[in-house]
Order: structure tokens, then C-alpha cells, then sequence
């Protein structure tokens, strides 16, 4: 793995050790920045299950000011810490060990708002409409940020979600890409109000 372009272009990233962590293929993630920027002029991004943090870095890299890394899994938090002191990016980020959950309560909480917002889980973990759900109602996605997710490619993501209009969809082997903008005064679509205490 390395970083692709930007700023730090060319660096080598480790892997997270086991088999745990599904890490986003170099063409993948070239195509996810090239339906998303490719660049940024600052902003916030928030890399959720960061596995090794290849997408947060890369955002950063590509001119993000700080993204926020979440990720549950020890090794993946270490090797996340560890990619971005060899990237001299470890000032701009913050890194969590903890779940999905905990960490999305605790960002509405701080009342962060997001240009980019990466959701690449477990694929048996489907948790993209609730991920979705969140970011359309917490305030935290900016208006007109995207919501990345990464997903096989059988599996069905809605083409909308309250505010969230899917408008970019790619498909690389067994993965598929959707990209989803916030739209103010979309709410005529799917219904994916949380239901119960998030």
C-alpha cells in the first residue's frame, strides 16, 4: 500500500497484521478520490473502521486539515498511529479504539462537522443505513460533504437517505463504491430515520 497522490505521495504504508482488516485496494481508493476531489482545499474527514488508515491519510495528503481515525480493532489502531508518524501526519489526526457507535455519539457531541466521511466495514457488518441515518441527521456531514461507502458489490445501498442523494457508483470486482452528497431539502426519499437510542 502506498499513498497515491498529494502531499505525501509516494509513501509506503503498512498493512494491519492478521486477517482481520480488509484493506481498500490502490485502484479502489484511486477511484474513491477521483469521484470525490481528487483534492481538497482543508476540511474535516472522518475514517470510520480506519482498518490501516489508508483513506484518512490519503484525504489528509490531498489537502484535508484533520481527520478523525476510528477503528476498534488494537492492531489496526496501532498500525493507524504508526502509518501516520511515517507520513509526519500524526498532527492532524485524532485516533480512536473504540466502536462505530460510541465514537459517531461522541462526534455529535463535540458538534463536528465533516467534509468527507469514509465507511468501509467488515463487509459482513451491514451498518450503512444506519451510518447513513446518522450522518443525515446529526448535523455532522457539511452541506454538500460526502458520505463514502465501500460495499460488496451485491449488496443494495438506497439511492436516498433524508438529505443524502447517492450521485456517484462504481463497481471493481467483488467491491462496489457509492458516493452519497447532502442536499438540503432532498427529504423526499428513503425513509432512514434511526429507530431507538443511537
Amino acid at each position: 500500500m502506498r499513498v497515491i497522490s498529494g502531499s505525501k505521495k509516494g509513501r509506503k504504508l503498512h498493512a494491519v497484521p492478521g486477517w482481520n482488516t480488509r484493506p481498500t485496494a490502490d485502484r479502489v481508493k484511486e477511484a474513491i478520490f477521483n469521484m470525490i476531489g481528487p483534492y481538497f482545499s482543508g476540511g474535516m474527514g472522518l475514517d470510520l473502521f480506519a482498518g490501516s488508515g489508508a483513506l484518512g491519510i490519503e484525504g489528509l495528503s490531498r489537502g484535508l486539515d484533520k481527520v478523525i481515525f476510528v477503528d476498534h480493532d488494537r492492531n489496526a489502531v496501532q498500525t493507524i498511529k504508526r502509518n501516520l508518524e511515517l507520513c509526519d501526519l500524526a498532527q492532524q489526526a485524532e485516533v480512536f479504539k473504540t466502536d462505530w457507535k460510541r465514537a459517531l455519539a461522541s462526534i455529535a457531541r463535540r458538534k463536528l462537522s465533516f467534509q468527507v466521511i469514509w465507511c468501509d466495514p467488515p463487509y459482513q457488518m451491514n451498518v450503512y443505513r444506519e451510518v447513513m441515518a446518522w450522518a443525515d441527521q446529526q448535523g455532522t456531514l457539511a452541506e454538500e460533504g460526502v458520505l463514502v461507502c465501500e460495499h460488496k458489490r451485491e449488496l443494495p445501498l438506497p439511492e436516498k437517505c433524508g438529505d443524502l442523494i447517492r450521485f456517484k457508483h462504481g463497481e471493481y470486482g467483488i467491491t462496489a463504491v457509492s458516493v452519497y452528497i447532502k442536499m438540503g431539502g432532498a427529504q423526499d426519499g428513503t425513509d432512514c430515520r434511526l429507530s431507538g437510542q443511537f
